[in-house]
């Protein structure tokens, strides 16, 4: 059986769909399979998975191998993405067995223009005139109206979606995500545009960090005080300086580039993204952080130390890490909502407080026995470590995207630099300082 579906994979490809957790960034992040994700392949990205060093492995997704991506055109004009092998080296997927971790071609399930109703755009945050007036819908006859629904949608910069379950005490799924879409979207425009001098791209495949999650809390982190390369143009340079002044990265070293939390009160699952984030100052960004720790209900404050040591073990690493720079890269802190979902539940039913604490102790040491068991059993890969498995509770802290980044061992790089990331650490300090009065603030509380 594992022998017919590696064949079929070689023969007929992995169907890639749109990434639906992906809260960040513009590069087009693609669903391999539960466990795998793929993105564009950026040399220098690249190369950092492949030479990294090895104390920062745990910090990191867990880098897959690489594939050749194309796209086929159906009968109505929709565009599929397909992964193979690259022909030019089998090895390259190294360890990836396709039968644990993919869908098969025949299961092919097309990207849909439609967006239910269910998104609610924050009254708040978004202004009255970015609807689109009569006169631009006339103009956009040849679309169908649900296109012009998630165009507008899509400039929201904040918004709620409310899951919907399919049927009694099911745990809602999330099946759009307005910012994976747009870069979805926007992917495949330029892949169509090149068609006739290009059908073949490479992809690189990396562990997806909310696979275990039933409904996954992420929040994106742009880190650092300075954000282009040292191969950015002059014109790219002077745009993320100016980026970085406007907003929290020059004053704290970091700043909100995305976020999908959810509201276990309302039901619904509330996005921001990198527009809202860069209008964020000192006090909005700690009430985005507290937002993103906050059931509707209560702090997460059983999230927060595991968060902490995370990031203070990133610190001391990073610190050790000789003329690294990260330049524009993220921080992605990432937890289950479903967990905030029966918590929310069980207090409707009735629990008091007391009760629903010692229920809450139970039910996390329950989850990670449950997550050990299937992890020691799984035909997958093997799983990189996560602050869950010393901590009790599941929350991981996790480097993300390093197409800019550079260190003295890239002998193509015409500058090298010295000592450490200062930039990248001051933000983790000042992350570490917040996040830490958050703390101090439940401590109070309770």
């Amino acid at each position: 059986m594992l022998e017919l579906s590696a064949q079929s994979y070689m023969e007929k490809g992995v169907m890639l769909e749109p990434f639906v957790h992906q809260v960040g960034g513009h590069s087009c992040v693609l669903r391999f399979g539960d466990q795998t994700i793929c993105k564009p392949l950026i040399p220098r990205e690249h190369q950092f998975y492949k030479s990294l060093p090895a104390a920062m492995r745990r910090f990191t997704p867990q880098y897959r191998g690489v594939v050749s991506v194309s796209f086929e055109e159906d009968h109505e004009g929709n565009l599929c993405l397909f992964a193979y092998p690259l022909r030019s080296d089998p090895t390259d997927l190294e360890n990836k067995d396709p039968s644990t971790d993919n869908e098969p071609k025949t299961k092919i399930v097309k990207l849909s223009k439609k967006m239910t109703s269910s998104l609610i755009v924050d009254s708040e945050n978004y202004k009255d005139d970015h609807r689109p007036s009569c006169k631009d819908k006339e103009k956009s006859v040849h679309k169908l109206q649900e296109e012009v629904e998630l165009d507008w949608l899509q400039q929201a910069e904040v918004l709620h979606y409310r899951l919907e379950c399919t049927h009694t005490n099911a745990t809602p799924q999330l099946k759009h995500n307005p910012w994976s879409l747009k870069c979805h979207q926007q992917h495949l425009q330029r892949m169509k545009e090149n068609a006739k001098h290009r059908n073949q791209y490479k992809f690189i495949l990396l562990e997806n960090l909310t696979w275990r999650h039933t409904v996954p809390c992420v929040l994106d982190l742009k880190m650092g005080t300075r954000q282009h390369g040292d191969d950015a143009s002059e014109e790219k340079k002077a745009m993320q300086i100016r980026k970085c002044q406007q907003s929290t990265s020059a004053s704290i070293g970091v700043r909100l580039c995305g976020m999908q939390v959810y509201q276990p009160d309302t039901g619904q699952l509330m996005f921001m993204n990198k527009y809202h984030g860069r209008k964020l100052t000192l006090s909005s960004f700690k009430e985005a952080l507290f937002q993103f720790f906050y059931s509707g209900r209560r702090l997460r404050h059983e999230l927060l130390s595991p968060v902490l040591r995370r990031l203070c073990d990133m610190k001391t690493t990073i610190e050790d890490c000789e003329s690294y720079r990260f330049f524009s890269s993220s921080l992605l802190i990432i937890y289950d909502g479903a967990h905030g979902m029966q918590m929310h539940r069980r207090v409707e039913d009735g629990l008091s407080e007391k009760e629903e604490d010692n229920d809450e102790e139970v039910h996390v040491q329950n989850e990670v026995e449950e997550y050990e068991e299937a992890e020691a059993g799984a035909l997958s890969f093997a799983s990189t470590e996560t602050s869950s498995t010393s901590h009790n509770v599941d929350v991981d802290v996790r480097m993300i995207d390093f197409a800019h980044t550079t260190c003295k061992h890239y002998g193509e790089d015409s500058v090298v630099h010295e000592g450490q990331d200062s930039g990248y650490i001051f933000g983790l300090q000042n992350l570490i300082t917040i996040i830490s009065e958050l703390e101090d603030h439940s401590t109070n509380q309770d």
